[in-house]
């Protein structure tokens, strides 16, 4: 071939290539553009304004399953996390609606958050909104499942439990009786009169408490809680015990950790964790509490260097009225309730509640919640407006 013709098919093969790059980049442009148009495609409105009014827990899902906007309830509940869909059966019912195209409703047991053992039981409903939308509209209905068995444990507390104490009150009292003329006697059995009506009504209290635990929407409050503050609180109610035996408190970790749900229902968990660990820890010993978080768990550990539980026994310690030194237990009036009160608050969260226990070096129960993320953080400030 002629030399001199390589020179403009050169160039005109470079204009042709090049030509075709930009029309790609020029084509890739635009389906960007069209597609950004489509997703920032905002909900109908009125639906926002909606599903901040309702008591039931409301989300909407566009076409790739991305929630676009969660209710409150919906954030208490754990059905959202990361803007997506934890469970897959709520999955799985959008899926069903968008083949369909027709309402469904159904019943679902769900487990509250992304861990634990705690079991929701919802209503759920879904339907198309609009073209690319899919609403779900979930109706807790958890108490009325709990209902019927809190009723059986409530009576059978009530008859194994406070049938000792009631008794020994009887007992005191003919015995009061008898020796009215020896002011010494009257002293010593109205001193343990007093004694046993207080551990009976404490006891009560503490059956009361956990069957509204079991009953109840235990996160009555829905707010972000600061864990600085809960242990502290915690710490707080038990200085004095600690004190009174030679036992120091030592608080630690990562500080500014936050978790969605209920401040006094945490509280409380953590105050019998830290009154556990100072009953059965030696004088002169020390009680830590330490928060951490990672990959979106948040762990609070109560340490102490007691008497430990042996291996047998780790699995029962959070059964009702379960003592594992029934005599020491009496010494210090536990009624057997407080760790089962941590555990059903600690699963209400979405969390549960573990047990490392060496006998003769002491215990570590470390309780375990969902971390409030930046978009639950963001909702609940919009929502308190």
């Amino acid at each position: 071939m002629d030399t001199a013709w390589l020179v403009p098919l050169s160039l005109a093969f470079g204009a042709a290539v090049g030509a075709g790059i930009a029309l790609i980049v020029v084509l890739a442009a635009r389906r960007g553009r069209s597609a950004a148009a489509v997703a920032n495609q905002s909900v109908p409105e009125g639906v926002d304004q909606v599903l901040d009014a309702i008591g039931s827990a409301g989300v909407v899902v566009d076409s790739s399953n991305n929630v676009i906007k969660a209710g409150p309830s919906a954030l208490a509940l754990g059905l959202v996390f990361n803007a997506a869909l934890v469970h897959p059966e709520l999955v799985a019912l959008v899926d069903r609606v968008r083949r369909t195209g027709e309402p469904v409703t159904d019943e679902l047991h769900l487990s509250r958050g992304p861990f634990g053992s705690a079991t929701i039981h919802l209503q759920v409903g879904a339907s198309r909104l609009g073209a690319r939308y899919v609403l779900l509209i979930a109706d807790d209905r958890t108490e009325s499942y709990r209902l019927d068995e809190v009723r059986r444990d409530f009576i059978a507390n009530i008859s194994h439990e406070l049938k000792t104490p009631i008794g020994a009150v009887g007992l005191l009292a003919e015995a009061l009786a008898e020796a009215a003329d020896d002011a010494e006697q009257v002293r010593r059995f109205a001193k343990r009169l007093t004694k046993e009506s207080n551990r009976l009504a404490r006891i009560t209290k503490e059956i009361i408490d956990l069957s509204r635990l079991q009953a109840d929407d235990a996160l009555g409050r829905h707010h972000l809680v600061d864990l600085d503050e809960v242990v502290a609180q915690a710490i707080d109610q038990n200085r004095v015990a600690a004190d009174r035996h030679d036992i120091r408190l030592v608080s630690g970790g990562e500080a500014g950790v936050e978790v969605y749900g209920d401040d006094a229902l945490l509280i409380v968990a953590l105050d019998n964790l830290v009154s556990n660990a100072v009953q059965y820890s030696p004088a002169g010993s020390r009680v830590g509490i330490g928060i951490s978080r990672a990959d979106g768990v948040v762990e609070i550990a109560v340490t102490d260097q007691g008497i430990g539980i042996a291996e047998d026994e780790r699995d029962r310690v959070f059964e009702r009225f379960y003592r594992s030194d029934p005599a020491r237990s009496r010494h210090t009036g536990g009624s057997g309730l407080g760790l089962s009160i941590v555990k059903h608050i600690v699963q209400n969260h979405g969390g549960d509640v573990r047990v490392w226990s060496q006998p003769g070096h002491g215990s570590t129960f470390t309780v375990r919640l969902p971390a409030a993320s930046s978009a639950i953080a963001a909702s609940l400030t919009a929502s308190e407006k």
